[in-house]
């Protein structure tokens, strides 16, 4: 196909160029971007899963046999799905856990997807076809989509529904079938049971309708909405706990307990705006940020989710950048609107030279951004190693030293395929107690590896686990991603560094 051929079919199915585009690039993010982003998508979601299906709760969740296990307050369907998916690859012989995350993350690339199509149909809808190609290539390009699209991560799988809802009431009128409003309420309960914060977008669009007087169509949106939540969320919890909707309102509790959240992040009010500024890429950010103003009334429907998402989570003690992922592909919707609406207004050739300069400076930015960062492997000291560990049948424990730091690197155990309650030695420790403590250990809990977090010092801190472990030989260095050595050198709080693993022949003959 020449390069004519694709401008002509571009120019006649600008939305179809633009969805392959999206599906394409997720593809590839499937493929090469191994490995997990952050704690809760590797944590809260695949090692819970996969402990289940291998007849333990290693994490837990459930309710013990004694009756003294509590809710944690975590939603169990999104969980669940993936426990009923590595059931059914298991089933099915695809026991390899790189085989298992591959398909997940196909999956989540092909569920990302639906965010990028109803976003340029409601754009579509509800401006023009340029502004919807604008908003379309964003949604499909933007440089860190494609990778969060294929993690685990509930602030983003739980857009699509949100989404998909927002389409329905954009584009129903006075003569729409109530039954597609029910159905939206439905969907949007999803979202809702993937992550529960999504209940503020949700809420806010249910206000926007009563405004509008829609008042049928609100009850029925809410109507369904709250069924999904009852059917779902509330037939888990019963399922699990014989108490409907325990988990959320153990979720309530926890978080409107301030002592339970003071150990997270925190920041200043205005932490969020800066950094959708940051990562939007200036000075397009502040043109789209200054957009979403420009028709916030037209667009109330759009507009009024986001800022109270905004406000709620600027007031919020614990502030972590992804919380607000949520909200992004809404914000470049109204944001492309309601800009592209100043820009018409521009008569000034030199305005419109630095504002076009500044999509081409943008674009220039985010492409340098999205071809690392969609192949990235990331966390892949952390994986490689337990996947060099699960090569051997039994290592009878492991261990973790990383006295230079006070915060654990949690190790991923699904690629390891056995749980094991490992020793930690981290900078706080007291060595002599630890020391004491691993001598009085059974022989069945004795290492078989012992692994060594970042190189500092490393000949001395080997020497001092000898006095534990006295036959200890170095087995084999695993080095971390390019970008987390990027990340690492940007920010040492993203702690990706080598591990040294050291074999114990005591356990492990050579």
């Amino acid at each position: 196909m020449t390069l004519k051929e694709i401008r002509t079919y571009y120019s006649e199915y600008p939305f179809k160029v633009i969805f392959f585009i999206a599906l394409l690039v997720r593809i590839i993010a499937a493929i090469f971007s191994k490995g997990y982003g952050w704690h809760d998508d590797q944590f809260l979601i695949i090692e819970v899963a996969q402990s289940w299906v291998d007849g333990i709760d290693y994490y837990g969740w459930l309710p013990t046999q004694d009756g003294l296990g509590q809710p944690e307050g975590f939603s169990f369907f999104y969980v669940g799905l993936h426990y009923i998916i590595f059931s059914i690859l298991e089933s099915i012989g695809i026991t390899n856990s790189e085989s298992k995350m591959l398909i997940i993350r196909l999956l989540h690339a092909l569920w990302s997807t639906i965010t990028v199509y109803y976003g340029i149909k409601i754009t579509d809808k509800i401006s023009n076809s340029r502004n919807a190609k604008i908003v379309g290539w964003l949604l499909a390009l933007f440089w860190i989509f494609p990778m969060i699209s294929v993690r685990n991560l509930t602030e983003y799988v739980s857009i699509p529904p949100l989404m998909y809802g927002l389409w329905v009431i954009v584009s129903s009128d006075s003569k729409t079938n109530y039954y597609r409003w029910f159905w939206a309420g439905i969907v949007m309960g999803i979202a809702f049971n993937i992550r529960f914060q999504s209940g503020l977008i949700i809420g806010s669009m249910g206000l926007v309708l009563l405004f509008q007087k829609k008042w049928l169509s609100t009850i029925v949106l809410g109507i369904g909405v709250i069924l999904s939540i009852i059917l779902v969320q509330g037939g888990i919890d019963y399922l699990v706990w014989k108490k409907p909707l325990v988990q959320l309102l153990q979720y309530v509790t926890y978080n409107s307990d301030g002592t339970n959240i003071s150990g997270y992040p925190q920041g200043d009010w205005y932490v969020y705006i800066l950094f959708i500024s940051g990562i939007m890429i200036p000075p397009i950010s502040i043109f789209i940020l200054t957009g979403m103003f420009k028709e916030w009334k037209r667009i109330l429907i759009i507009f009024l989710p986001v800022i109270l998402f905004l406000i709620f989570h600027s007031y919020y003690p614990n502030k972590q950048e992804r919380f607000v992922v949520t909200i992004m592909p809404f914000i470049m919707i109204i944001g492309i609107i309601g800009w592209q609406r100043i820009v018409c207004n521009i008569r000034s050739d030199r305005v419109k030279s630095i504002i076009r300069g500044s999509w081409i400076f943008f674009w220039l930015i985010n492409f340098l951004l999205l071809i690392p960062i969609t192949i990235m492997y990331s966390k892949k000291a952390r994986v490689e190693t337990m996947i060099y560990m699960a090569q051997f049948d039994d290592i009878n424990n492991f261990m973790i030293e990383d006295v230079n730091r006070n915060v654990l690197g949690f190790p991923p155990q699904f690629y390891l395929k056995s749980w094991y309650n490992y020793h930690t030695l981290l900078g706080d420790s007291n060595f002599e107690e630890f020391a004491m403590e691993r001598k009085n250990d059974s022989p069945e809990f004795t290492p078989g590896f012992i692994l060594f977090y970042q190189p500092d010092n490393l000949e001395q801190r080997v020497e001092n686990i000898k006095t534990i472990y006295p036959n200890l030989t170095f087995e084999v260095k695993i080095e971390p991603g390019y970008m987390d050595k990027v990340l690492y050198w940007l920010n040492p709080i993203n702690a990706n560094q080598n591990i040294y693993i050291y074999r114990n022949t005591d356990i492990l003959p050579l």
